[in-house]
């Protein structure tokens, strides 16, 4: 009977059907001979299955994988097991639409480490599941789950899993549009690794959501200099989300009006290996766009990137209040000359509906960003200039202000002398 390891070296160069039937005949084997040359033969079979089920895009045949790893985890260490499990997990990152399974998988394993009491490798899976949830929009049950992992890391001091649990409960309530609660998640999370040593990543992390929070306060520059801390520390390990880093420090650029930094920026060493990426081309295109304050031409780059634009919540909701300045500046350009002008003239000029330009220059008189009346009856805006501010009722209220401390100080002298 061939050994474990001639099957190995026999899978390598058999057909993906065949190496199969090797790796789980491996899998199936007992023997109480060189028990631990086994065990590391079924692992290396384990992990071998698992990766030929990532190449065929099976999330079916990897979550058996896992299921079936359970047997093995029971015989070894628990630090190699939890280790084992995350490495198995992270092949569904390479087969799209998997979402679900790996998600029923992380409930079922769960479910199997609180029963054998492996507290560690269950907190761990629990992370990966709420991560799972936030990406699909299920922020009740992400914080439902957030919540009861709080209470129980709290009585264990991990400062390490507080820290991740603190930044996607962050995280969570900034997807649900909660500023405030999303800003003291992120506060509890800096708080608790400030008593650890806090590894890059999860440093480059805690700067990026922090980034994220001051850019949806308006607050641009300070966002840019957290996003830059970002790009530097992630671009320093090859890591991929160096590239949202890159694409949001572009996007402070352009929101605090500076789209001309956006080329030079791009030419910096570190930035320049990400240049010609698709995802900071639309960023290119946005600020050209902005640059030449041409509404036609934002919209033409919002439907040739949309993909690039659409998929992240952060681009996407800067961006529709780019839109909206952009669109007041080209009304505001448009109707200047003008005392009277026709709303569908107006309209014709941006290129927008008649109801929606209606609709944004009845908000733009109200915020009093000119001054002017809406005839919808004729279907005119009649422009007016702006009112000169009247100084004399101040002017007035501060004198007799002034003349009272005079009659109070004369009327203190007389009691005196009396």
């Amino acid at each position: 009977m061939s050994t474990n390891q001639a099957l190995l070296d026999e899978a390598k160069d058999a057909n993906p059907k065949r190496a199969e039937e090797i790796y789980k005949q491996i899998l199936l084997r007992t023997s109480n001979v060189e028990r631990d040359q086994v065990l590391r033969d079924q692992e290396n079979a384990m992990i071998k299955l698992a990766e030929l089920y990532r190449d065929q895009k099976n999330a079916q045949g990897l979550a058996e994988v896992i299921t079936l790893s359970r047997s093995f985890m029971s015989s070894t260490a628990k630090a190699k097991t939890a280790k084992l499990i995350r490495t198995l997990l992270n092949y569904f990152n390479d087969i799209p639409n998997s979402r679900q399974t790996q998600t029923d998988v992380l409930l079922d394993n769960i479910d199997w480490s609180k029963r054998e009491k492996r507290i560690f490798l269950k907190h761990s899976l629990e992370i990966r599941l709420v991560s799972l949830q936030l990406e699909a929009s299920q922020f009740k049950a992400a914080l439902a789950r957030i919540d009861a992992l709080l209470t129980e890391l709290k009585k264990l001091d991990d400062k390490m899993i507080l820290t991740e649990v603190h930044l996607l409960e962050s995280r969570v309530y900034r997807g649900i549009g909660n500023l405030v609660k999303a800003k003291a998640a992120l506060t509890s999370a800096r708080t608790a690794a400030n008593s650890i040593y806090c590894p890059p990543h999860l440093q480059a992390a805690l700067d990026l959501q922090s980034g994220i929070l001051h850019a949806e306060d308006k607050d641009y520059t300070t966002a840019y200099s957290y996003f830059y801390e970002t790009f530097e520390n992630m671009s320093s390990q090859d890591d991929p989300s160096a590239l949202n880093a890159l694409k949001y420090m572009l996007l402070c650029k352009v929101m605090l009006n500076l789209p001309e930094d956006v080329t030079a920026l791009l030419s910096i060493k570190l930035a320049v290996k990400y240049a010609q990426l698709r995802e900071i081309e639309c960023m290119r295109a946005i600020a050209l766009a902005h640059q030449h304050r041409n509404l036609a031409e934002f919209e033409k780059v919002l439907r040739d990137y949309k993909d690039e634009l659409s998929s992240d919540p952060t681009i996407r909701s800067h961006l529709a209040a780019l839109y909206d300045t952009l669109l007041e500046q080209n009304l505001l350009r448009i109707i200047e000359p003008y005392s009277v002008v026709e709303i569908d003239f107006v309209a014709k000029q941006v290129g927008q509906g008649r109801q929606d330009v209606e609709a944004k220059l009845s908000q733009m008189i109200l915020d009093k960003v000119f001054y002017g009346v809406l005839d919808q009856g004729r279907g005119r805006l009649l422009v007016f200039d702006k009112p000169e501010v009247d100084d004399t009722y101040g002017a007035a209220i501060d004198t007799l202000e002034q003349v009272e401390k005079v009659v109070e100080s004369l009327y203190a002298k007389t009691i005196k002398i009396a």
